[in-house]
């Protein structure tokens, strides 16, 4: 496979054969390295055949590979010719980050910091399977698949400023829950207000370093040492079981011949199965909305109780990841409308787009990168330079470099925890498994992804956020 280097933070895979757009990769060579040792540029390609493709297939500096599209791989559909595929949207719909600013500063919580996380912990069910506190009749949940972060709000999880603060305000409004099948519902009903397992977590964080003091102060980031939450989690059961069927569906009723990848199925955009897939996909959406709302919602409690006070526990913003949405952007010298598919990656709208909340549109939106566990996350802001080249979006974390299987043979969770603690970390996890298969060198280099996004100009740096306390399902 051909591979050009543009510059050194931008490589190309040259339109050829049955591709009707060129791939863009960003990355380091270091991180390019990584990509190469599996199928992300393949999948890349792939992707770049699919029909009514526009511009340009996209990798983000995080990618892997993934279940047809890369993770990290985002690319736009024309409405009359193009498709939508649950490939390019991921099995975890809605996996998003949530980030909270609070009041206190790092003395403020040192002592307290083993009791918070245990707190938390017995307040927000995680792991594989576990249960959440709402149990739910399938009469509420339809309705919160219609009405998403709205419900957990009108049944006293949080308050209206956090609808604000949420992408799509916490609500698709395509949703319809009668596309979602019996069996995504009869895993939804008992999940909901759950973290779950794998790479999802919930973190104290204190802000470690200040990029951009302006951008920072209009994120509600005043100083080092403030104390900020970050919420890790996605669509659980539920919107895994929307991406089964939906496959299964659009296996059966197109069929598989002429695709790149048999995992790339897809409808059209304009067809009736496309339209159910959209209208499930957004009601999974909203189920993630109102999960990260409920677990925010205890946090501040679990803050009101061990610390007197939950004042100033404002939402910074909450971000999707694996989503695919109706957006405008610039084509060709004109505005169109188009179907962006966002598998592990951020949308990084800059200043002055409609869709993000007013306090941020003279800045730009705020963009949450969540690092591996026991490493920084960051919090960049959205620019105009992306629209041009990433259709508005940047990466979504620090991405694998090994596998879970490989990671389990190397590490073992109670050394991770040991060696967390020696850094200061608090770690709390209801598997050690779990936390050997999430060990951070398991992962890509948070800060050169970080580094990348910024130079390129697809999100730029604001603040480095250090974990103080990690849970881990």
């Amino acid at each position: 496979m051909e591979l050009r280097k543009i510059n050194d933070l931008t490589w190309e895979i040259p339109k050829a054969g049955p591709m009707r757009v060129p791939a863009t990769i960003y990355a380091s060579s270091r991180l390019l390295e990584g990509v190469k040792r599996d199928l992300t540029l393949q999948q890349a390609k792939n992707v770049a055949c699919l029909p009514g493709i526009q511009r340009m297939s996209y990798v983000m500096p995080d990618a892997h590979q993934g279940y047809g599209f890369p993770i990290g791989g985002v690319a736009a559909f024309d409405l009359e010719e193009g498709i939508i595929s649950p490939g390019g949207v991921g099995y975890d719909i809605n996996c998003g980050v949530r980030l909270l600013r609070t009041d206190f500063a790092e003395k403020d919580v040192t002592a307290k910091r083993k009791e918070l996380l245990a707190e938390i912990f017995k307040e927000v069910p995680a792991g594989v399977g576990k249960g959440g506190i709402t149990k739910l009749s399938r009469g509420v949940l339809r309705d919160i698949l219609t009405k998403g972060a709205e419900w957990a709000v009108e049944n006293g999880f949080g308050t209206s400023d956090d609808l604000v603060m949420t992408e799509e305000n916490g609500r698709m409004k395509d949703a319809d829950p009668a596309h979602v099948s019996e069996r995504a519902l009869e895993r939804g009903i008992p999940q909901l207000g759950t973290l779950g397992a794998g790479n999802h977590f919930l973190e104290i964080q204190k802000v470690a370093a200040i990029y951009d003091p302006a951008t920072a102060r209009v994120f509600g980031i005043e100083a080092e040492g403030q104390i900020m939450v970050m919420i890790h989690c996605g669509s659980r059961g539920l919107g895994h079981q929307v991406a089964s069927d939906y496959i299964e569906l659009m296996e059966n009723t197109f069929g598989t011949k002429g695709l790149p990848d048999r995992e790339l199925i897809h409808a059209p955009i304009r067809s009736p199965l496309g339209r159910q897939y959209y209208e499930a996909m957004c009601s999974a959406v909203n189920y993630a909305f109102a999960n990260r709302q409920m677990i925010a919602h205890w946090v501040r409690d679990v803050f009101a109780k061990v610390l007197g006070t939950s004042n100033g526990m404002r939402q910074v913003y909450d971000v999707c990841h694996n989503v695919a949405k109706f957006e405008k952007h610039l084509i060709d010298g004109r505005v169109r409308e188009v179907c962006l598919h966002r598998k592990g990656a951020t949308r990084s709208f800059g200043p002055g787009r409609p869709e993000i909340p007013p306090v941020y549109r003279s800045s730009g939106q705020p963009v949450i990168i969540p690092g591996s566990m026991g490493t920084a996350s960051y919090l960049l802001v959205g620019t105009e330079a992306a629209e041009d080249l990433s259709f508005s979006s940047t990466a979504h974390g620090a991405g694998r470099v090994m596998s879970r299987h490989e990671a389990l043979r190397r590490f073992r969770g109670e050394q991770i925890r040991d060696e967390l603690l020696q850094k200061g970390i608090e770690l709390r996890s209801s598997s050690w498994k779990g936390v050997a298969e999430e060990a951070s060198a398991a992962y890509k280099d948070v800060e050169e992804v970080v580094r990348v996004s910024h130079e390129v100009g697809i999100g730029k740096m604001v603040a480095r956020l250090a974990p103080l306390g990690v849970m881990k399902g």
